[in-house]
């Protein structure tokens, strides 16, 4: 099989094709990581962070040749991705400070205590140890942050694991010129090629074969919740199964009183209606489903939506298997009875914001309507009450955010909101909308199925480190490994 690049814009391929990957291929990859990590995990926090910084600093030394290319593949726009270029470099180097500063080698010292147990024990040591090669699975909508160099590849080099990059079929060239960047940085420093690997190939056989090799350690995913949960499957059929940290489908509800939206009135809704279509809707972010109590003031406010959406021009969708996908996505709403409040005539290449409505209790019956529809569509749902907004929350089950506009005062309601938002997802907003996740130590990017595997980690953020270490226990530790203090040997 082969792999083509195509313009999102024209839906014209271009450049030359490229071969998927084969079984051999994979195995190569691999074993090429599992010889790189013997000596990457008994590294130092310094190497680490040399490591990550020249090449964040590689990225922004290819920056026009490397946004030409994804922006063709994406049609995202330049200044877009020169923000998540930006982005995915800030990440390099924070990952790097954070191994410098020696945070992998955090342990816990527990000295012996004389006497019998259970209050007497022996002296202990809790430290941790790198998983292995990870196998990183490369995200359709950030041809940066969420690729061969982003997050998870970031977070796992300073944990001091080796990668093997599944590369996005949506963007092979762009894949492909930063994973050569990255060999180039390894020749300079002296480092092994296989410490960052990449396979690529559009059917799901590479990445089944990736994650069912029996020397990859753990998988980072992010993608659709069909994808992540065959990943997941598959890494739990293996012999041996292994962790699958997927950040997957999240339908990010937003949820707002009457009071709040008369008070926000047109600047609101024009933030919002940016929200729903920034990046034509194509963010794990997207605010894809309104809570809203019945009101004139909410209903109102539904009508100066809709001016700001229907104002929205959004360009085309990074696919077309992800645009035929939105339009099948507006359709199942419709057909679970939902009813359209704005659905302009289908664009073969730019679609138009999408707008539905549905009362609660059609919501809650239908599991349908719960669905994340990816792209630049959301619907309203209707509650009469507070008890029947937290109903409509605890039937998505599991979303990346919720946002809560209008908590501002210490009320029964307002608890009873909030205790079932932070039921259902990683991230509680309290003002603004969801889109924009910050790279910062406090950051909880996942949540509870379906919008990720593993709700205890994130993707984003510090402690995204933490996936790719695990606990050990020494005990009567030998001097000389107690004087690593915590490195492992």
């Amino acid at each position: 099989m082969t792999l083509q690049s195509i313009d999102a814009r024209t839906g014209l391929p271009f450049g030359d094709t490229l071969s998927s990957s084969s079984a051999a291929d994979i195995d190569i990859a691999v074993q090429a990581a599992h010889a790189a990590f013997a000596d990457w995990q008994a590294s130092e926090g310094s190497s680490r962070a040399t490591l990550l910084d020249a090449l964040a600093q590689a990225l922004e030394s290819d920056r026009e040749a490397l946004l030409a290319l994804a922006d063709q593949e994406t049609g995202l726009g330049l200044p877009r991705l020169n923000g998540e270029l930006d982005r995915t470099a800030f990440q390099l180097r924070r990952f790097g400070v954070i191994a410098r500063n020696g945070v992998p080698f955090a342990f816990t010292d527990d000295p012996a205590v004389s006497g019998g147990p259970p209050a007497g024990h022996p002296a202990m040591l809790r430290v941790r140890m790198p998983l292995g090669p990870v196998a990183m699975f490369s995200a359709s909508n950030f041809p940066f942050a969420f690729s061969v160099l982003g997050g998870d590849t970031a977070s796992a080099l300073a944990a001091g694991c080796s990668v093997v990059v599944k590369a996005h079929p949506g963007h092979p060239q762009t894949s492909r010129r930063v994973h050569g960047l990255v060999q180039q940085i390894l020749q300079a420093l002296g480092l092994p090629s296989g410490l960052v690997g990449m396979v690529q190939g559009a059917g799901h056989e590479v990445g089944v074969g990736l994650i069912q090799h029996p020397l990859i350690a753990a998988g980072a995913f992010t993608g659709s919740t069909r994808g992540g949960a065959a990943l997941q499957a598959a890494a739990r059929q293996r012999r041996r199964p292994i962790p699958f940290y997927g950040e997957l489908g999240s339908i990010n509800p937003v949820v707002a009183t009457p009071a709040a939206l008369q008070a926000g009135g047109e600047a609101l809704a024009q933030a919002l209606a940016g929200s729903i279509t920034l990046g034509c809707g194509q963010f794990c972010t997207n605010p894809g489903l309104l809570v809203f109590q019945r009101s004139e003031a909410s209903s109102a406010f539904v009508q100066l939506l809709l001016q700001a959406l229907k104002a929205q021009q959004p360009h085309a969708m990074l696919t077309q298997g992800m645009r035929h996908a939105l339009d099948a996505g507006t359709r199942a709403q419709l057909a679970a009875g939902a009813s359209a409040l704005l659905h302009e005539p289908v664009d073969s290449l730019n679609p138009r914001p999408f707008l539905a409505e549905v009362d609660a209790a059609t919501f809650v019956a239908n599991e349908q309507l719960h669905e994340e529809v990816f792209g630049p569509a959301s619907l309203i749902v209707w509650t009469e009450s507070v008890a029947q907004t937290v109903q409509v929350l605890q039937a998505v089950g599991g979303s990346l955010t919720v946002t809560l506009w209008g908590a501002d005062q210490d009320t029964p309601e307002t608890r009873a909101l909030v205790r079932g938002a932070m039921a259902m997802c990683g991230r509680v907003l309290f003002a603004g909308v969801p889109t924009g996740v910050a790279v910062t130590a406090a950051q909880q990017h996942g949540g509870p199925w379906p919008s990720s595997t593993e709700p205890m980690s994130t993707s984003v953020g510090d402690a995204a480190l933490d996936r790719f270490l695990r606990p050990v226990a020494l005990q009567d530790t030998p001097a000389w490994l107690v004087q690593r203090q915590g490195r492992p040997c």
